[in-house]
This record gives C-alpha cells, sequence and structure tokens, in this order.
C-alpha cells in the first residue's frame, strides 16, 4: 500500500466518510426576511434537529457576519451565517445494542444492509442511534484507526438504504481504501424517479461541488469535482421511473444531484426534488427519497471477488407497487 492513499483519498472522495469542512456556511434570501435563527438553520440543516441547532447556538458556534447571535435573532439578505460543528472524539464511542442486517463478513470488513433513517457515523444531533455505534456492539475488537468514524470508508445519506461495507482492521481498511482510491469497485443504485427519462440509457458527466449559496448543498456547478454517471431505465411509469444508477465517481450526493440535473429527480427528496405533487419532492407519496444502494462489487482483502446486493425495502417497493397499477 501506498503511504500517501489515505490522505489523497480523504481530499478527493467526499463518499469516504470525511466531510470537507467542519464550518457550514449559509446565505439568507428574501424569502428568509425575519424568520428566526433557529428556524432557518433547521429548514436548511438536513439530519439535524432544531434542539440540537438551538444547543449550538447556545454554545456560541453559530455566527452572523461574524457575530454570535440569539436563537431568535431574525434573518436579513445578504447575511452570512456561519456554523461551527464540534469534532467528536474517539472515546465519546459507546457500543450500543442495534440489530444489524449482516449480508457479509470475513476477518476483515462486514457488509451490511442499511435501513433507512440509520445516521452512518456519529454527528452533530447524532450522537447515538447510528451504524457505528452499532458495530462497536457487534464486534468490540473493531480497529478505531485513530478517528471517531472506526470501519467507515464510504458512507449512505440517513434516509438512503442499502449496502454499505465496513472494515473489521487495518488490512480490511487499506484494501477498501485501496479500491475506493482506485475506482474498481462497481457501484449500483436503484432510484426512483419523479417524471421517466426518454432514453433508455445514458450517461450523465457533470462536475459536483458545494452549492455556493447553501453550504450544506451540493450542485452541478463547473468549479466542482469530476461525477460520472450511468443511467438504465427498468421500468417507466410516464410520471416516475424505476432506474438503475452506476457511479464512476462517489462525489456527495451525487446520484441525486445528477438526476435532478438530468430533469428527473428522485422522488421524495426534499432537498433536489422541487416538484409538487404525488410523484415529487416534499409531499409526495415517498416519505423520504427513493435512492436504494443495490449492488457493490469489490474483492475480499485475501483478493476474493465479491458481488453483494440486497433487495428494494418494503417502502420503495410499495411506491412501485402503486405506479404498477396506476398504469394498468
Amino acid at each position: 500500500m501506498t503511504e500517501h492513499l489515505s490522505t489523497d483519498v480523504i481530499e478527493n472522495a467526499s463518499e469516504l466518510g470525511v466531510d470537507d469542512s467542519d464550518v457550514l456556511e449559509f446565505f439568507p434570501t428574501p424569502e428568509d426576511r425575519n424568520q428566526r435563527l433557529d428556524k432557518y438553520l433547521a429548514a436548511n440543516i438536513a439530519d439535524m434537529s432544531r434542539s440540537w441547532i438551538q444547543r449550538l447556538i447556545d454554545d456560541g458556534n453559530v455566527t452572523v457576519d461574524g457575530i454570535r447571535r440569539s436563537q431568535t435573532f431574525k434573518m436579513t439578505p445578504g447575511q452570512i451565517v456561519q456554523v461551527h460543528l464540534p469534532p467528536i472524539a474517539p472515546d465519546e464511542l459507546l457500543p450500543e445494542d442495534i440489530p444489524l442486517e449482516i449480508v457479509y463478513e470475513d476477518n476483515d470488513i462486514i457488509a451490511i444492509n442499511k435501513p433507512v433513517g440509520m445516521v452512518v457515523h456519529p454527528a452533530p444531533g447524532h450522537r447515538s442511534g447510528t451504524l457505528v455505534n452499532a458495530l462497536l456492539h457487534y464486534d468490540p475488537a473493531i480497529s478505531m484507526a485513530g478517528t471517531a468514524r472506526p470501519g467507515i470508508v464510504h458512507r449512505l445519506d440517513r434516509d438512503t438504504s442499502g449496502l454499505i461495507v465496513v472494515a473489521r482492521n487495518d488490512r480490511g481498511r487499506l484494501s477498501l481504501l485501496d479500491q475506493w482510491a482506485d475506482r474498481s469497485v462497481r457501484k449500483e443504485y436503484l432510484a426512483i424517479t419523479t417524471g421517466a427519462p426518454p432514453d433508455v440509457v445514458f450517461n450523465i458527466d457533470v462536475p459536483i461541488g458545494r452549492d455556493p449559496k447553501q453550504r450544506n448543498r451540493m450542485a452541478a456547478i463547473a468549479s466542482g469535482k469530476s461525477a460520472q454517471s450511468r443511467v438504465d431505465v427498468l421500468e417507466s411509469f410516464g410520471v416516475a421511473a424505476l432506474v438503475s444508477v452506476t457511479i464512476a465517481t462517489g462525489r456527495t450526493h451525487q446520484i441525486r444531484v445528477h438526476l435532478a440535473y438530468a430533469g428527473f429527480p428522485v422522488m421524495g427528496d426534499r432537498v433536489y426534488n422541487r416538484h409538487h405533487g404525488p410523484y415529487g419532492g416534499e409531499g409526495s407519496l415517498a416519505e423520504r427519497q427513493m435512492l436504494h444502494a443495490f449492488r457493490l462489487g469489490l474483492h475480499s482483502a485475501d483478493g476474493r471477488d465479491l458481488d453483494l446486493s440486497v433487495p428494494l425495502p418494503p417502502d420503495m417497493e410499495a411506491v412501485l407497487a402503486s405506479l404498477r397499477h396506476a398504469a394498468t
């Protein structure tokens, strides 16, 4: 293994579970005028409760134009809001007896079917109930590797279900990091989109970076990092479609951003899907983003080929059943 591998991977692949910044920036718009600071941030930061945001404000971790403000401070367009996320020390992590659906395991790695709603690693607002907490209970000997994210080399959003593979020891971690760095892992997702793409197969090659106006969001932006996705339409319903997305890269929110850019956002995605109605984003018949990590093709630390897959979860099956029924 190369000495520089882990640094290069961390700096260039946001899917590896390392945030690219400990500070989030937000820029209030005219629509946010006179909104309370805590309410404004709660509406703009995914996966963080309002109570935790209020605690960050009270602890002085939130500034407006460089000045600490109270929860009730009113927003004005043109301000710059910064949220400083406090780090979590490894010794704060506690094992929790949380059931895990193990898909595959050997001495070096564990593959898990992550349920909807489970956060991968502790973060502000989610210091317990995470996949890491469950892993520490399932395998107390798992390598901490000096971080608060033991075993984690890639991640899934809280509301994305499906396959995630973690390392049990240094050999497993280095093997996985090598495979993610050289892009030899086959990563296939299933998604239900709003609208049906006219092409059965198409590629999206558009760079992705932080949205300059909402730093907790990603965007298709020329200054971003290269990102490539292949989309195969499996079923078309006119108002929606079931698609398979294979990603060559692994940028934060890549599939959600790419599909939205193509005009067919993920159904139920409250961040990137601006369509309204039963098949859109907010208020749709999908209670979360209809995105599932379906298949991983990789090899074990001792060189064996692994082709792992997990079925669609019940909520996505239910949405598909409704779409099929409406199409008949």
